[in-house]
């Protein structure tokens, strides 16, 4: 190489070494040259949000970068500026974060934007993360530089982000963090969200005297629903409306909208319309659109839900919000893939009026704590939803912690501030910050999970379903056994730090859960609740004994206290359990004994008589193992095998009143010895009639003990309400009684 190629060389290091560094330096050996600037009229918000910014920053570097106004900031410094200190021209929902050659702006459209704006800048550029109101990390850094240019902006396409979670509820600058909303149904009417029907006409006042304002059910009037062509119940309806209105100026949103149940009328003149709309939706819009002519500068909600969530033919008017729900969607998989009607019904609305907010489920609403294998939908989900002009999203989560409950509110947050984010790197970003050397375990067991429920393609993954009906596919003997040894080693890594420990220890209530349940129904030799010894002796099974106590212990500690939407309490499962443990360990005369049934079950427990004597015993859902009768009595007959002597009976019925599923009114037992002539024995009458204010999920034995008798056939007869009374939201329908265990000693 020549001298001149030498020199040419060494030149352009030269020129490229004295070039200026494209970076800005906010702090540096301990000091910084900036300032915070927000503006001499800066709202509380941005005041605050100016106040986190720089806690941040000197839990980064240990530097305290001061917030000042822009009347008395120090022209010789740089500048941090915030909210309406700089730059105006954004809309709304708009964010920017931008480099202005040594200066930095940081804004919202609006007090809320510029808050996220701020936690956005800590975020993607500061690497802050938020894992839980009370686990965070933040890196230690002794300077802290970015690289220039900034020009970063942002719309979310969804405007309005809502997860049903007490995590954002309960800590509103958590939610901040996360960019949703820290209420339920912001702007909504306090005391009318959803289901309103029943508080703009209740029938406690009006049913008695006027019938006419309810729903017609075959021949009678019952107060389901409304009648929505009744001319009386729309004066009263706008005139409740207007007075919730006057209660709640504050308020801009409120719900004219059907009550939780699907017996809407069936009058001629509703009949009528529906047919010509091609939907029941159509007597609803048509009612709610003139609702909303009286309140123009109002919104008025209402469902497209279960028999109105096919789009009607006329328009919603421009202020009425189409809330779509897809309760009944399967969750093993997309919506686009399992959900195809609803697909097509959003799809719909979304060509009649760009007002749509979307209802969606994340959750077992009946078992909160069940492994609930569905996070590889939510993705795809807010992603459709978002493609079909949704800008209004509620997700509802559990609001109580329910499985893997930190983890579901950290992604559904994310996915919908940005549905395009990649969902593996949230995934690992957060198993491995909070639940640190455990977080690649229990990234196993949801990968595991996962795949399982993917591979099973006929398996319906349902909102109100019971972990007992996965025994058979993802949550299988020897997948337990597999989950339960992940979290073995999860718990083994943080062993020696007991913050981390409980994490992880709360993260696998799923799988304890699932471990219990498969021992209420003796699924395997070693998932049962007792063990049979040589001498035929029972004694409880320690796995299910542990596997309880520890669910105690953790629940107690993570102050987790509900099963299910249903109030059933942890305690009360806890209890129930107990009871199964002593039950199972009786004497049963009628353990696997033949059972005759003189009327017929239906679709539970695969209508088998024999789930009455098969020693599994039955949850607090009527999916796990409980023998359904639907509008019917029941009566089964038990053959012990041989004549002995007998002294008490016992069986045990359900209580899940808000599927209309009752306590039977009274258990008679009867005895025979040839099974022919049946001698009664007792009759025992429920403890616990049907109120409206019954409790909503129990379980009840109904038990008799007497003097000895020589017996072989037992019978017994329960006597079911047959159809929900017409106070209750399925009055009319058939009511049901589920049966388990017969206990005869």
């Amino acid at each position: 190489m020549n001298k001149a190629k030498i020199l040419l060389g060494l030149l352009l290091i030269t020129l490229i070494a004295c070039e200026p560094k494209n970076e800005i330096i906010l702090v540096s050996n301990g000091q910084s040259h900036y300032e915070i600037v927000i503006s001499s009229e800066a709202s509380d918000s941005e005041q605050h949000g100016a106040e986190q910014l720089q806690l941040y920053m000197e839990r980064i570097s240990a530097v305290r970068i001061p917030v000042v106004s822009t009347n008395s900031l120090n022209t010789g410094m740089n500048h941090i500026f915030i909210g309406r200190a700089h730059i105006s021209e954004l809309t709304p929902h708009e964010i920017i974060i931008r480099s202005d050659e040594n200066d930095l702006i940081i804004k919202g459209g609006s007090d809320e934007s510029t808050v996220f704006a701020i936690y956005e800048f800590l975020e993607n550029y500061l690497e802050c993360r938020w894992y839980a109101p009370d686990v965070e990390y933040v890196p230690n850094k002794k300077g802290i530089t970015l690289n220039t240019p900034i020009d970063f902006s942002y719309i979310p396409e969804i405007t309005t982000r809502t997860v049903h979670s007490k995590l954002f509820y309960q800590y509103p600058e958590f939610a901040d963090k996360h960019k949703v909303s820290t209420l339920a149904f912001p702007h909504y009417v306090p005391k009318a969200r959803v289901h309103t029907f029943h508080r703009f006409i209740p029938e406690e006042n009006f049913y008695s005297l006027h019938p006419e304002y309810y729903a017609l059910r075959g021949e009678k009037r019952l107060p389901t629903q409304l009648c929505l062509t009744n001319p009386d119940v729309f004066e009263i309806v706008k005139d409740s409306v207007q007075s919730y209105f006057y209660q709640y100026p504050e308020a801009s949103v409120i719900s004219v909208s059907q009550d939780d149940n699907q017996q809407y009328c069936l009058c001629e003149n509703c009949e009528r319309i529906n047919n010509e709309e091609g939907s029941p939706a159509g007597s609803v819009i048509r009612f709610v659109n003139k609702i909303a002519d009286y309140f123009p500068d109002k919104t008025i909600s209402t469902l497209a839900y279960q028999y109105t969530r096919s789009p009607s033919i006329t328009k919603p008017a421009k202020n009425v919000l189409i809330t779509l729900c897809s309760i009944e969607c399967d969750r093993s998989g997309s919506i686009l893939e399992k959900c195809e009607a609803f697909a097509n019904d959003l799809e719909g609305w979304s060509q009649l009026t760009d007002n749509v907010r979307i209802w969606d489920y994340t959750t077992q609403f009946t078992n909160f704590l069940s492994p609930f294998p569905n996070l590889h939908t939510l993705q795809p989900n807010i992603q459709l939803f978002r493609d079909n002009n949704a800008k209004w999203i509620f997700e509802q989560h559990s609001h109580n912690p329910s499985e893997l409950f930190e983890l579901r509110s950290y992604i559904t947050s994310k996915l919908l501030w940005n549905p395009d984010r990649d969902v593996d790197q949230l995934m690992d970003e957060f198993l491995n910050g909070y639940y640190e050397e455990g977080g690649k375990y229990i990234r196993k067991y949801i990968d595991l999970i996962h795949e399982k429920i993917q591979d099973d393609s006929d398996f319906f993954l349902f909102l109100y379903g019971d972990p007992s009906q996965a025994f058979s596919s993802y949550l299988n003997p020897e997948l337990l056994q597999t989950y339960n040894r992940y979290f073995d080693e999860a718990e083994e890594a943080v062993r020696q730090n007991s913050d981390v420990l409980q994490r992880v220890k709360t993260a696998r209530l799923g799988v304890d859960y699932a471990t219990l349940e498969a021992c209420r129904k003796n699924i395997s030799p070693e998932y049962t609740l007792v063990n049979t010894l040589v001498d035929g002796q029972k004694i409880v099974n320690m796995l299910a004994v542990n596997r309880l106590n520890n669910f105690k212990s953790t629940t107690t500690q993570a102050e987790i206290k509900l099963m299910n939407e249903m109030g059933f309490t942890v305690d009360e499962y806890v209890t129930n359990f107990k009871n199964a443990l002593v039950v199972a360990t009786k004497p049963n005369k009628a353990s696997g004994m033949p059972v005759k049934l003189l009327t017929s079950a239906k679709k539970y427990a695969k209508e088998d008589p024999q789930t009455l004597t098969d020693g599994a015993l039955g949850g607090a859902s009527f999916y796990a193992n409980w023998l359904g009768f639907e509008g019917n009595h029941m009566e089964a007959i038990i053959d012990l095998g041989k004549t002995q002597l007998v002294s008490s009976i016992s069986t045990a019925f359900l209580q899940v009143t808000n599927h209309i599923v009752f306590f039977p009114t009274s258990v008679t037992y009867s005895y025979s010895e040839d099974n022919l002539v049946f001698n009664k024995i007792d009759s025992i009458d429920n403890k616990s009639p049907l109120m409206k204010k019954s409790k909503v999920n129990d379980i009840q034995y109904f038990n008799s003990k007497f003097k000895p008798k020589k017996v072989r056939y037992i019978k017994i007869e329960a006597r079911n309400v047959l159809e929900a009374p017409y106070w209750h939201h399925g009055a009319g329908l058939p009511a049901w009684i589920f049966a388990d265990e017969v206990i005869v000693d």
